[in-house]
């Protein structure tokens, strides 16, 4: 059975990539809306998570701010001194992407699409460079991959999601504890209430932003109520992300898990 479409644009990983990394897979079934997804909500949004913890590593923060750096700067020249060479990888929908012809520079370009004028891959890059999370890919614990995935129970998540029929690709976390919920779709109406580190449901119907408006998402909130909060405050499992390696040189971007 297909699974539900990602309701995070531009920020869900391919399921091959999930699974991979060691990701719960989608459960069977169609996304419930209106009094079913709300119960779903209630449901699963007790099940509280724990905010992915920084990495470590004095180094690692210095490597994240050259990354930043270069991002700003849309500088290619500085950003490939923070690619590895060879042996680039671009984990996409239907497996390795990336032109082993090619060096690691080059793939990330087409990865993120930095070559494109009007798209927002250094934008992106430097989103990447600010996350100071990572956790292991997979088996391959000398691969570092960011941002991490809060800690939490991945069977009780499956099981809910399969008793409530949804998606686990329909469910996001609050990135901070305290997110504002609003009672309406601008960033300027009250604020109707506060999220915990639990998990809340995204409503397939969230609004499409006006012209200069902050995008919004619609979601049920753990008191069964519908709000919204904005687009950046709700993340989902199975982000796209950047992966790091860190050798006698130091650390470099070793490959991307996302994009079809």
């Amino acid at each position: 059975m297909p699974h539900a479409p990602c309701l995070f644009p531009d920020r869900c990983r391919h399921r091959a990539g999930a699974a991979a990394a060691g990701r719960p897979g989608a459960a069977a079934g169609r996304p419930r809306t209106g009094p079913a997804g709300r119960a779903a909500g209630k449901a699963l949004q007790g099940r509280r998570r724990e905010a992915a913890r920084p990495l470590a590593d004095a180094t690692f923060e210095a490597f994240r701010k050259q990354l930043g750096e270069a991002a700003q700067k849309k500088d290619r020249t500085a950003l490939a001194k923070l690619v590895v060479a060879n042996g680039f990888f671009w984990e996409g929908e239907k497996g390795d992407r990336a032109d082993k012809k090619k060096s690691g520079i080059d793939n990330l370009v087409a990865a993120l699409g930095l070559a494109k004028k009007d798209g927002d891959g250094w934008d992106m890059l430097g989103g990447y460079s600010a996350d100071p999370t990572a956790m292991p890919m997979g088996e391959k614990k000398d691969i570092l991959c960011a941002p991490a995935d809060p800690a939490f129970d991945e069977k009780e998540l499956e099981d809910v999601a399969k008793a409530t029929q949804t998606d686990p690709g329909d469910w996001g976390y609050p990135v901070g504890d305290g997110i504002e919920v609003r009672s309406g779709p601008q960033a300027n109406t009250p604020v109707s209430e506060k999220l915990g580190l639990h998990f809340v449901r995204v409503m397939p119907d969230s609004p499409a932003p006006a012209p200069n408006q902050v995008p919004m998402l619609k979601i049920v909130t753990p008191s069964g109520k519908t709000g919204f909060v904005t687009a950046d405050a709700i993340a989902p499992l199975g982000n796209d992300q950047l992966c790091y390696v860190k050798d006698a040189g130091g650390w470099k971007i070793t490959g991307f898990i996302g994009g079809e």
